[in-house]
């Protein structure tokens, strides 16, 4: 249990990585040093909690990350949750893991990233079979998957209707590309799905990096808050990667403008109510 600070935004995701000894990271210098809460700069809006989301670490370190993350919000109780990693696709194999990891009391959720993966992983019976397992142990499963991916795991979605699912980044639209049309449909059919809520975070990185405006990308984040409804849409950071592209503040101003003209009750829910309740934070 954590005290959080009062903040005019309310609870959100503190949606990648706090470490640095991570495979993926051999490819990319500027995110190749420690990110530690210290050097998480929120341009003065002070946090009314913060969930971790695993960082893509050795799968061997799954449980020790989750530790780790613990010291930190031992220190730092701003850090209300976290999301483990867990090898879903060993299916019942991957049980014992997720009963220790449900034993940890910040761990709220398991993503295992899916990005990456061949067409049809998704939705192997292993895979389908672990992601089931987290509705006993009250886990959400997050799903970071690219566009081209959206359908796969629309109908991993429909089959564990018990499973309360966060899609990530809102799944990776082509905004450098321009080609939001395939993505908007494959969106809105995920969104018909009740057990699935939408992060509204990462579009600046899938944007050119130097050179995104908020037009690029307003167009996918109302979308977005169109099919789910803020009730089910919860604001992210995506700290550290998305420094590769935005600071933190413009990131926040981007949501808001694409908010505008929501009730405050709604404003409400994406920065903090929804988070809230979907990953069981203390209120404050």
């Amino acid at each position: 249990m954590c005290t959080p600070h009062l903040h005019l935004f309310g609870i959100f995701s503190l949606a990648v990585s706090l470490c640095v000894a991570n495979p993926w990271l051999a490819g990319s210098a500027a995110l190749r040093r420690p990110f530690l809460p210290a050097a998480l700069d929120t341009a003065g809006h002070r946090l009314a909690g913060a969930v971790f989301v695993e960082a893509g670490r050795d799968p061997a370190q799954a449980y020790d990350e989750v530790r780790w993350v613990e010291d930190l919000a031992a220190r730092w109780p701003v850090l209300c949750g976290a999301v483990a990693h867990a090898d879903l696709e060993r299916g019942g194999d991957v049980a014992a893991a997720l009963r220790r990891l449900a034993a940890l009391p910040l761990v709220r959720g398991v993503r295992r990233n899916l990005q990456d993966e061949p067409p049809g992983f998704a939705l192997a019976d292993g895979h389908v079979d672990g992601v089931r397992l987290l509705a006993g142990h009250g886990l959400v499963a997050e799903l970071c998957v690219r566009a081209a991916q959206l359908s796969e795991v629309t109908e991993l979605v429909a089959r564990l209707p018990q499973v309360t699912f966060v899609l990530d980044h809102l799944g990776k639209p082509p905004v450098r590309a321009g080609t939001p049309a395939p993505w908007r449909e494959q969106l809105r059919r995920l969104a018909g799905h009740p057990n699935v809520v939408c992060k509204l975070s990462g579009l600046t990185t899938e944007a050119d990096h130097a050179r995104w405006r908020p037009g690029d990308v307003l167009p996918y984040l109302r979308h977005a808050l169109a099919e789910f409804g803020p009730e089910r849409c919860l604001f992210g950071s995506d700290w550290p990667v998305a420094t590769l592209a935005t600071g933190y503040d413009r990131w926040l101003a981007v949501v808001l403008e694409a908010l505008h003209g929501r009730t405050s009750a709604q404003r409400a829910q994406v920065l903090g109510g929804t988070a809230t309740r979907v990953y069981r934070l203390p209120a404050g």
